[in-house]
Formats: C-alpha cells, structure tokens, sequence
C-alpha cells in the first residue's frame, strides 16, 4: 500500500493558504466558528462538488464514514455534522468564496496565457454570455423572476484560452443580461465576442472607446445605412461586407460612429448570420470565425452544470446559493488548474471522474491521472509470497 497523502488533501494544496486566510480575515469568517472554520466549510463543499453528494446528509455521511480520514485530508474539524454544514451555508459570508474563485481564475488565466486558440489568432479573446439556473419559487422566494418562477443568474466573462472565467457576477434572475456589461473592465486590443441579447448601442460605444474589439450579432430591427461596400469571396461562405451608420434616432445618438456589417452563410447549419463588429481591419471571414469562438463559453455552461453540484442546492437561503455556486467556480478552477500544472493528457473531466472515485486513495496525485500503467518488477509483486516451493 502507498504510503502516501490522500488525492484530496493534494488536491486542495493547490489552494492559496495566505489568500484564503485574507478573504477569511476581511469578511471575519471565523467569528463564532465554534471547531468548524471557513477552511473545513471549504473543504466539506469542495468534497460535495466532486463527489456530486444528494444533499448534506449524503456528504455528512459519507465523511462520518472516513472520520478517521478528516486530519489527514486537511480538516481541523472531528466532524461534520449536517446541522453545522447547514449553518455554515447559511450565515458564513459567500464573499469569502467569492474572493477566492475570483483569485483562482487569475491564477488559472496566468498558467493558460500561452495557450492557442482554436484559430490562427494571437490576440487576447473574450466571450460574454450567461446560463439561468431555475429554482422553486416557494423554496427560493428571494429570487422572482417571472410570474410563479424563480431562478439564478450566472453572468461570465470567458477568457477563451483555457476556458477560464475572466470576471463572474451571479444575480438573481430577473437581473437583465444586459447590466451585466456595466460591471466589466474592458482590455484595450482585445477582442469581446458578445450575445445578441447583449447588444446595447450606448454600452458598446463605451466599449469602443475603451479601444476594445467587439463581435457581435445584429439585431433584426436595426435601421442602417450603407456608406462603404467591400468585395468578398462569395465561396467562403461571405455574403457582404460593409460600412453602415445607424439611422434610429435614438441609437443613432448611442452610436455615433460607423460600424461594420458583414452577413455569412454557415454552410454547415445553413443559417445566414449578420455580424457588427469595430474592427475595420481584421478580414471578415476572421470575424466569423472569431465570433464561432464564442461557442466555447456555452460548452463551460454545459460542463459545470453536468460535473459540477450547481443545479440543485444544499441550502434554500440567498447566502447558501451563492456560497455553493462560488465554491463550484473555484473547483472548477483548482481543477483547471491541477490539469495544467501536472501537464497530464487528461481532459477536465476525466480528472474531475477520477478524483470523484479515488479521494480517499493514497498515491502521488500524478500517477492518478496518468495513462501509463506502473511496470512491474522483474520477480512479479516483492511482497507476494510463493504459493509453492520449486
């Protein structure tokens, strides 16, 4: 057997110590803690994202059943009790969690920096969209967002190299999309590619001005006209490509710069689709292409929802909602981030399905997600005894 540390315990070295104890610090999160501090409350959340646990029973049991196990995967607690899970959830502040995901996307971004993208493009690339997560009005009255419904709001900004949150708000769900663009701070050169639901004249002039790229779908009712036609080969899929001014007297006021059109037929699909986009200069089937990108920040969505505990929760409060997202966001970044430093050949969620059944396994957190199998030695096992006596 080897004697080595738990995977879990390795797992959460990658945690900044001096980092969370800021965020601890700054928010008092260990006041009254009585034996159950913000690091076990981490910890206990953690374990519950990557085994996907039912509910608090599920994870207070299962970790009974390894109690024996709790000093060495890094807990300072005997215990934890679905009671004390519970009121952790619920009165530990979540910007704490918050905090530290928003330090862990920073830290992933860095490692994921040289990264390539799917195209030929050496520019830093964004995508901005953002997934509804339904709940039960009568068990989530704080959070209306239509008549009888209730839901949760995850609004993201994506760094398309690595696929890791840049910027992250979480709302309820009647917040519009739209507000989120407020919140941003734009990268002067880079490249934004954005919704359709996100289209606002006035917030995309203050993106331009910030010397930002964006890309975008245009709406249907968008009144314009055309100053400049440039040629385009009609082969790649090109329908036109122009420079329009918008004539509605209103966004006409909110844009009152030139912007550039271009309709692309996507021969896969078969839809036509219309671009606007601030960059003159790119050719225009790289703005196709660029906005094809953003495709990416739905497949984060679908990952996080299917590998992750985010679409039911362990607590009905505002605070236990947004504590349990937060905290998914930084496993999905430590795990991002155990991905690139180890330099495996393994896909996220091959890791996240490994570490799910082997957190109690002792062996070097390398060797768990390698492909290549231990050799033996020459004499078989050193420790297996001959049956019979040649």
């Amino acid at each position: 057997m080897h004697e080595g540390r738990f995977l879990f315990a390795q797992v959460m070295d990658h945690l900044p110590r001096h980092v969370f104890d800021a965020c601890v610090a700054q928010f008092n999160g260990d006041y009254n803690a009585k034996g159950f501090s913000c690091r076990d409350h981490f910890r206990a959340m953690a374990f519950a994202h990557l085994t996907r646990m039912s509910g608090l029973q599920g994870i207070a049991n299962a970790l009974d059943a390894n109690s024996h196990c709790l000093y060495h995967m890094g807990f300072r607690c005997k215990a934890v009790p679905k009671s004390t899970l519970a009121h952790a959830n619920k009165t530990r502040p979540w910007q704490i969690y918050a905090h530290l995901a928003l330090d862990l996307m920073q830290r992933a971004q860095q490692l994921y920096a040289d990264d390539a993208l799917a195209i030929d493009f050496d520019k830093a690339v964004f995508a901005i969209d953002s997934t509804t997560i339904d709940l039960c009005l009568s068990r989530f009255p704080w959070t209306p967002s239509q008549q009888s419904k209730a839901s949760v709001k995850m609004h993201v900004l994506l760094n398309l190299r690595g696929s890791i949150p840049d910027f992250l708000v979480i709302s309820p769900g009647k917040v519009h999309d739209i507000h989120f663009l407020d919140q941003v701070t734009y990268v002067p050169g880079a490249y934004y590619a954005i919704d359709r639901a996100y289209v606002d004249y006035d917030r995309l002039w203050r993106l331009h001005q910030s010397k930002a790229f964006f890309v975008t779908r245009s709406k249907k009712n968008m009144g314009f006209t055309v100053s400049q036609s440039r040629p385009v080969d009609k082969a790649t899929g090109l329908r036109c490509d122009q420079s329009v001014r918008l004539t509605h007297k209103r966004t006409s006021k909110e844009y009152p710069d030139t912007i550039r059109r271009i309709k692309y037929r996507d021969e896969q699909t078969g839809k036509t689709l219309v671009f606007l986009t601030n960059d003159f200069d790119l050719p225009a089937l790289m703005i196709a292409q660029l906005y094809k990108q953003r495709w990416q920040i739905e497949l984060f969505f679908k990952w996080i929802k299917q590998h992750l505990k985010i679409k039911t929760f362990y607590g009905h409060s505002e605070n236990a909602v947004r504590t349990q997202l937060w905290i998914a966001v930084a496993v999905y970044c430590l795990l991002a981030i155990i991905k690139k430093t180890l330099g495996g050949d393994r896909d996220l969620h091959e890791i996240q399905e490994i570490l799910s059944a082997s957190l109690f396994q002792k062996m070097p957190l390398f060797r768990a997600f390698s492909k290549e199998k231990p050799k033996p030695t020459e004499d078989g096992y050193d420790n297996q005894l001959s049956l019979f006596e040649l």
